[in-house]
C-alpha cells in the first residue's frame, strides 16, 4: 500500500467520514509517529497513527468488508453518539462491530423519522453525502395548511431563498388527504439542515410530520418497523457503491483449479508467423482437395442418375410389352326384392277349399 491521505486511512478504518476526521486532525486529536498530525498529512503502512492516544490498526483496501445497514429511525431519537441530556440515540440499537464503528450517512432531526443508512466504510459514507454526487432523497411530508399550484411552482421551479442559499425541490407528488392534513412526496438531491421543513414553512404552511422513504437506490422496506435495522445484501451494497462512485476494491483472486488453468492457457495461445504460413498452405491444399472431390462426386452422381433413368425406362417398356389383357369379370345379377303385402290384407290360400 502506497502513502495515502491520513483522513482517508482513518475513514477506511471506520473512525468517521472524511469531513469529520479533518476536524479531528485540526483539533489535535490525531498524531503520526509521535508528532501532531496536520491537514494534508500522508501515511504509509509502516507509520504509527494514534487517535486520542490510542493506536490505530492500518487496514489495506482489499481487507475491508463493506457493510451497510438500513435503520428505521423513530421520532424522538437523535443522530449523535453521546448526548449530554441522555436522550436516546440511533447508535444504541445498532449491532456491535469487532473493528471500526458505524458511520451515519446524513442525519434526521429529532422530530423526523424514516430511513437512515449506516456503514463501516468512511470513504463510502463521504461519497454518499458529498454534494457533487447529487444523490436523490425522497421524503413523505404531511402539510397542515392549504397548498395551491402557485406554491408548488415556486417550490419546484423558482425556488425559495433560505439563510444558506436558494433551494428547490426536484419533484412534488400529491399523495392525497384533506385540506388541513395533506400528504406529499418531495424529492431533492441535497441534504442541508432541516431543509425540507424550512422550504415549506417559507410558504406559510406547517410540516406536521416528516419521514424519509428513500436514499438513492435504497428504499425503506414496508416490513421494517420503527426502531429496527436490516443489513443490505452484497448486491445491494455494490449498487449503492456504484451510485456513489466509490467502486469497491478488487479482491485478491483465489487459487484456480488445474482445469481452469489449462483452459486459460489454451485460450492465451497465439500462432507464430511460421505456423500461420503452414496453416495457410494446408488450408489451400485442403480447399483444392475438397474442390476435386466435389467435382468427381458431381460427375459420378450425374452418371449414376443417367444409368438409373435408362434402366427405369427399359424396365417400364418391358413391363408394358409383357402385360396380358385380363378378362372382364362376370356380370352380377341383382336379385329382385319380393314385395310384402301391406298390413291388413291376408294372403289368399287354398287350404280347406272345395273344387266344383
Amino acid at each position: 500500500m502506497n502513502s495515502e491521505k491520513l483522513q482517508k486511512v482513518l475513514a477506511r478504518a471506520g473512525f468517521g467520514s472524511r469531513r469529520q476526521l479533518e476536524e479531528w486532525i485540526s483539533s489535535g486529536r490525531v498524531s503520526v509517529n509521535g508528532k501532531m498530525a496536520t491537514l494534508g498529512c500522508r501515511v504509509s503502512p509502516g507509520d504509527k497513527v494514534y487517535v486520542d492516544g490510542k493506536p490505530v490498526k492500518m487496514v489495506a483496501p482489499e481487507e475491508v468488508k463493506v457493510r451497510v445497514l438500513i435503520y428505521h429511525k423513530p421520532e424522538g431519537e437523535i443522530c449523535t453518539r453521546n448526548d449530554p441530556e441522555n436522550r436516546p440515540t440511533v447508535f444504541s440499537r445498532l449491532p456491535s462491530l469487532r473493528t471500526g464503528r458505524w458511520i451515519s450517512v446524513g442525519r434526521l432531526d429529532i422530530n423526523s423519522s424514516g430511513l437512515l443508512l449506516f456503514t463501516n466504510d468512511g470513504e463510502l459514507a463521504n461519497q454518499l453525502m458529498h454534494p457533487t454526487r447529487e444523490i436523490e432523497r425522497e421524503y413523505a411530508v404531511r402539510i397542515f395548511g392549504d397548498v395551491n399550484e402557485a406554491m408548488v411552482k415556486t417550490l419546484t421551479t423558482t425556488g425559495v431563498e433560505l439563510e444558506d442559499g436558494i433551494a428547490r425541490f426536484d419533484k412534488i407528488i400529491n399523495v392525497g388527504g384533506d385540506n388541513s392534513n395533506h400528504w406529499f412526496h418531495v424529492v431533492l438531491h441535497e441534504g442541508r439542515n432541516r431543509e425540507v421543513r424550512r422550504m415549506w414553512e417559507s410558504q406559510g404552511v406547517v410540516v406536521s410530520r416528516l419521514m424519509r422513504v428513500r436514499y438513492g437506490c435504497v428504499n425503506l422496506p414496508r416490513e421494517l418497523h420503527s426502531g429496527q435495522w436490516q443489513q443490505l445484501t452484497p448486491e445491494e451494497v455494490k449498487a449503492l457503491t456504484d451510485l456513489a462512485g466509490a467502486t469497491p476494491p478488487e479482491r485478491k483472486p483465489t487459487t484456480t483449479s488445474p482445469e481452469r488453468k489449462r483452459t486459460a492457457a489454451s485460450t492465451d495461445r497465439r500462432p507464430t508467423a511460421g505456423s500461420s504460413d503452414r496453416k495457410r498452405r494446408a488450408d489451400s491444399s485442403d480447399r483444392k482437395r475438397t474442390a476435386d472431390s466435389s467435382d468427381r462426386k458431381r460427375t459420378t452422381g450425374s452418371s449414376d442418375r443417367k444409368r438409373t433413368v435408362d434402366s427405369s425406362e427399359r424396365k417400364s417398356a418391358a413391363s408394358w410389352s409383357e402385360r396380358k389383357p385380363t378378362a372382364a369379370p362376370p356380370e352380377r345379377k341383382t336379385p329382385v326384392a319380393r314385395r310384402k303385402p301391406p298390413r291388413g290384407i291376408r294372403k289368399p290360400t287354398t287350404r280347406g277349399t272345395k273344387h266344383d
